[in-house]
């Protein structure tokens, strides 16, 4: 079972850096993707960036030049640097492990989400 836990979140005013973190337990962080999510009030949840085992990152279009997304496996941990924050970048941002394996198929675990609130 994998569990995965959110910290990093905060007030910050426009133009402010946060950084979210995201542990995982378990043994298959490694050979997982990672994605950041967030949900706004009233707006479904959304991608915001992924990266693959292999390192690849995707990003929406919305966040792309201000938000970068890594991985330290040695520490089973992965990390949404955002930078040049806006309001319209308040939201609960989710941690996503995604893993494909040939017996179980593709699994996906969340973290509790953590609020990142961004004042004008």
């Amino acid at each position: 079972q994998v569990q995965l836990v959110e910290s990093g979140g905060g007030l910050v005013q426009a133009g402010g850096s946060l950084r979210l973190s995201c542990a995982a337990s378990g043994s298959i962080f490694s050979i997982s993707a990672m994605g950041w999510y967030r949900q706004a009030p009233g707006k479904q949840r959304e991608l915001v960036a992924r990266i693959t085992s292999g390192g690849d990152t995707n990003y929406a279009d919305s966040v792309k030049g201000r938000f970068t997304i890594s991985r330290d496996n040695a520490k089973n941990t992965a990390y949404l640097q955002m930078n040049r924050l806006k309001p319209e970048d308040t939201a609960v941002y989710y941690c996503n492990l995604w893993h494909w394996a040939s017996l179980s198929g593709a699994r996906d675990y969340w973290g509790q989400g953590t609020q990142v609130t961004v004042s004008s």
